[in-house]
């Protein structure tokens, strides 16, 4: 009785191209099946794969009707055993299933076969062989990389802003540069944080952010800020395993790239944008400022002018502390909240020497005060509800987004592909450590894209919530404002400190209360308001005792 079989063929471009497509395997298994006399009952074949079956349709199907006994089949032939699978639990696991129903595996061009006692062996043997090869070739190319960023050299990619690569070295671009050596000074000399530098260099009409290869919005965005701040690149330093791809706990064969909080960094090759001692200095100062800080005492209680109230000598934000002292008897005394300057250098070099602390309470009243008389103005009332019913068009920038997502889908699927050819390498060419390097290069590559295209798709996405967020926060504060002298005495610190930061700008004071009892100098709103019959962004007091005397600082252009 002739015996029964099942063909399987898988190949990979690069197969292909080397005589090895599916026709020609087909071709060479139905001779070897007619030279056995054996009867073919089936035919399968995947035209590429991954390092586990997940992605095998051809051969996972195969194994369901050997598992079914559709046929009951005495053996699967197979080209050689590289096509059978690449993993070596795969490949025995699957093997061990097609013997529980009386199924052997011959491999034709290696002379393997499963029914003979040295057969499951050398099976076993050659699986891992394959695979511990594949791995020692990812260590080596790794260690090549390694060893290049010891050396200061670029280890590929694109450059990063600030840098142009120009024979696959970092030199400095000029007007780049500019921006990166702003971004270090603000965030190191002022008390503005990532998204406050981002909001200065857009608003500012002396730095335009450039498009590239790896950076494609034409505004800055904190994430940007952010990046630039933490890579050792712009002090002249290479750094190597930033991200890793790392196995995901629990799947087989399956990883992901995870940024590392320790990694080498070396000496570079190319010219630093901004010293070492700056770059550590920026490091501590992010160290304290990167993170937010739980509160231990007073959980009700928040800053609500905290930042926006600005110093009466150097113009920096006052920052909310408290008094906090101890009774002999172990309890404490009321906690007493004030405002007070940071001590930031003013322009002429010289630290701020303003030591008054203002008591919370009464600069807060002082600031509630103005804006409920300021609401009860009609004009006023019909000036906010036409900044709400504003358009607010996220149009261009939904667009961007369904590009990048779209590039970073086909990436995703080139680097698959990719994944795949690699896998499908045979492992006794004698150009397979040269073909594996290549295209391993090229795999490296696409992590890269892949990592600057998340980098984007986040920006964007931020920009558009953050513009969603405005409107939100414009018809919340509208309906504040119309019941303003109710609800505001109702609130909690937090809700008063949202509102505050979301309707006023800027708070300026006087460097000591005036004979009249006034406070406060200036207010500044962050969208404009109406006050006797003129649109106005800010107001400030000459040396009269009321609010009716107001001066008109700035006015809105049609």
């Amino acid at each position: 009785m002739k015996k029964k079989c099942y063909l399987y063929t898988r190949v990979s471009t690069e197969m292909q191209a080397d005589g090895y497509s599916l026709d020609a395997q087909k071709q060479k298994l139905r001779k070897y099946a007619e030279y056995q006399e054996m009867v073919i009952m089936g035919e399968y074949s995947d035209a590429g794969s991954g390092k586990n079956l997940a992605g095998r349709p051809g051969f996972l199907s195969m194994l369901a009707d050997i598992e079914k006994q559709k046929d009951n089949i005495d053996f699967v032939l197979v080209f050689k055993l590289s096509r059978f699978g690449r993993n070596a639990a795969d490949v025995l696991t699957s093997l061990q299933l097609m013997q529980d129903y009386g199924a052997n595996l011959v491999c034709t061009e290696d002379g393997i076969d499963s029914s003979k006692d040295s057969g499951k062996l050398m099976i076993s043997v050659l699986s891992a062989v394959a695979e511990i090869e594949r791995e020692n070739i990812l260590v080596q190319t790794m260690a090549g990389r390694k060893e290049k960023a010891r050396g200061g050299e670029w280890n590929g990619g694109f450059a990063p802003y600030g840098y142009d690569l120009i024979d696959g070295k970092l030199v400095i671009a000029q007007e780049e540069a500019k921006v990166i050596k702003v971004i270090y000074d603000q965030f190191a000399t002022t008390n503005k944080g990532i998204n406050a530098i981002a909001a200065y260099l857009n608003n500012s009409n002396e730095y335009q952010k450039k498009k590239r290869q790896n950076g494609t919005l034409d505004a800055f965005s904190a994430s940007f800020v952010k990046n630039v701040l933490d890579n050792p690149v712009y002090m002249g330093k290479i750094a190597f395993g930033r991200r890793k791809n790392e196995k995901i706990q629990g799947e087989r064969n399956k990883f992901h790239i995870v940024k590392q909080k320790d990694f080498p960094i070396y000496n570079g090759i190319h010219e630093a944008i901004v010293s070492e001692e700056l770059w550590q200095a920026v490091q501590e100062k992010r160290k304290t400022t990167g993170f937010k800080r739980e509160k231990k005492y007073s959980l009700d209680h928040e800053n609500i002018l905290s930042g926006i109230l600005r110093c009466p000598l150097c113009g920096a934000a006052m920052y909310g502390n408290v008094n906090r002292k101890k009774k002999s008897d172990g309890t404490y005394y009321k906690d007493y909240y004030y405002y007070a300057c940071k001590h930031r250098l003013r322009i002429d070099g010289h630290r701020c020497d303003y030591k008054k602390q203002w008591g919370q309470a009464k600069i807060d009243e002082a600031v509630a005060e103005i804006i409920t008389k300021l609401v009860h103005n009609k004009k006023f009332e019909q000036a906010i509800k036409d900044k709400i019913n504003s358009k607010i068009d996220t149009g261009e920038l939904e667009v961007e987004l369904e590009k990048l997502n779209k590039d970073n889908r086909k990436t995703e699927i080139s680097k698959t592909r990719l994944a795949q050819e690699i896998d499908s390498l045979d492992s006794l060419d004698p150009s397979y450590n040269k073909k594996y390097k290549e295209m391993q290069e090229r795999l490296d590559r696409f992590y890269v894209k892949l990592d600057s295209i998340g980098k984007k798709i986040d920006e964007v996405d931020v920009r558009i919530q953050n513009i969603k967020s405005d409107r939100l926060n414009a018809d919340s504060i509208y309906n504040i404002l119309r019941t303003f002298d109710r609800l505001y005495d109702e609130f909690t610190d937090m809700e008063k400190k949202e509102f505050m930061h979301s309707f006023v700008e800027k708070v300026e004071i006087y460097p000591e209360e005036q004979e009249d009892g006034r406070i406060l100098k200036s207010l500044k709103f962050r969208f404009p308001v109406f006050f006797n019959d003129s649109e106005v962004n800010e107001i400030s007091w000459d040396n009269e005792s009321t609010v009716e005397t107001v001066v008109l600082m700035s006015r809105v252009k049609d």
